[in-house]
């Protein structure tokens, strides 16, 4: 793969018909030491937010050893680049046949569920055709909890409510070497509040239960930056978490988990693009909605750009995006803020799609076709460089002082 500064060097290097994928294998490597560093427990990566072999990689040659997999073909992809890693199959709902493979084939002794008939599945594809049961699982009920914190809500497709939570936590604790809690507070959660709450929910539903719990997974949710989304730093989402975590009545060696995702891949790539045509304030770009701007169209997810051509020096101004494809859904209304005088045959780069961007793409219509380039400069914003300053104080933060 091509080596380059920056994405302008790529431009006049490539002058490009086709989007082009730039990687920061630097930015993903201090994602990965910060969070291994910090977090007050372990830290999986969830592997949904980017599946790329070279990202896995770099994650795990940076320290990151446990990752979240969501499907048979994510075990997969993982165990066959990473044999020495622990894998934990965190998808609530899954087939006889996955379970069974990811346990006998691949040494995955980790499951999440969040129903009892999810757990007799699990019992059942775990135990040998002697008839025995396994004796080494960890099994982890997933609580529901509240998202109204976050940006992308992840309240109501997973999760036991509260209510009902009591019989299958016993019931859990019946077929399992270690028992855990996890959840999810929802994608690009803005206060670690989120988290406050959320623990609050586990330690009623341990009291109801009257259980040993022996790991505490606190999922996702950890946000990177995004114009519009500035969240306060993470050493306060670890800190508060920490201290709830101190405080639950649980086993005394038990561990904090946690499954980061779009906070450890969000700056590892960006996209250049080509301006196509331009129409008033709306700029068809050679990549979108089916491509690697799905959040842009599908969730208003505004990105940060910037255009690359020099010449380019008149005051900015809103723009939105069509994509390439004859549909009229590939459409991101941003605004997007750029020079009020680009026009077609310009370039512009979109930061911050290392999470969700190179998984969501396809080749719908046709379109899809990318090139790659490593990329030496920094992401367009960052949580790890040590230089950005706080935006607000909030109640939470202060209160951990």
């Amino acid at each position: 793969m091509h080596q380059f500064p920056d994405a302008k060097a790529v431009v006049r290097a490539l002058s490009p018909d086709e989007p082009v994928i730039l990687t920061r294998p630097h930015a993903a490597a201090r994602a990965a030491r910060f969070f291994v560093d910090k977090f007050p427990g372990k830290a999986m990566y969830a592997v949904k937010a980017n599946p790329s072999p070279q990202l896995v990689q770099i994650l795990w040659d940076n320290g990151v050893t446990h990752y979240d997999v969501a499907s048979i073909g994510e075990v997969r992809m993982v165990r066959g680049q990473l044999h020495g890693a622990t894998l934990c199959f965190m998808h609530p709902v899954k087939t006889p046949r996955a379970i069974r493979e990811a346990y006998f084939d691949h040494g995955v002794k980790t499951y999440s569920l969040d129903t009892i008939e999810e757990l007799a599945k699990i019992v059942e594809a775990t135990t040998d055709e002697a008839g025995n049961a396994a004796t080494d699982l960890s099994l982890l009920v997933r609580l529901r909890v509240s998202s109204e914190h976050s940006e992308l809500s992840l309240a109501s497709k997973f999760g036991v409510d509260l209510t009902e939570a009591a019989p299958l936590l016993q019931a859990t604790r019946q077929h399992c070497d270690a028992l855990g809690i996890c959840f999810h507070v929802g994608s690009q959660a803005m206060t670690p509040f989120a988290y406050a709450q959320a623990l609050e929910r586990v330690r009623a539903a341990i009291a109801e239960a009257a259980v040993t719990v022996d790991i505490i997974d606190v999922g996702g949710g950890f946000p990177s930056v995004y114009p519009g989304l500035e969240p306060p730093a993470l050493e306060d989402y670890f800190a508060l978490i920490h201290r709830h975590f101190e405080s639950l009545p649980i086993s005394y060696s038990a561990e904090l988990w946690a499954e980061p995702g779009r906070a450890l891949c969000a700056e590892y790539s960006s996209i250049v693009v080509r301006v196509e045509k331009r129409r008033d304030n709306e700029l068809y770009i050679n990549d979108g909605a089916y491509g690697a701007l799905f959040d842009a169209a599908h969730v208003a997810w505004r990105f940060p750009v910037v255009a690359l051509e020099d010449d380019l020096i008149k005051p900015q101004a809103e723009f939105a995006f069509y994509g390439p494809t004859c549909d009229d859904a590939d459409y991101m209304k941003g605004p997007f803020m750029l020079p009020e005088d680009i026009q077609a045959g310009d370039y512009i780069e979109i930061g911050m799609l290392g999470a969700y961007g190179a998984a969501m793409k396809t080749d719908f219509n046709g379109f899809g076709a990318t090139v790659s380039a490593v990329v030496t400069d920094e992401p367009m914003a960052s949580l790890y460089r040590g230089d950005r300053v706080d935006p607000r104080e909030s109640d939470n933060v202060v209160s951990l002082r």
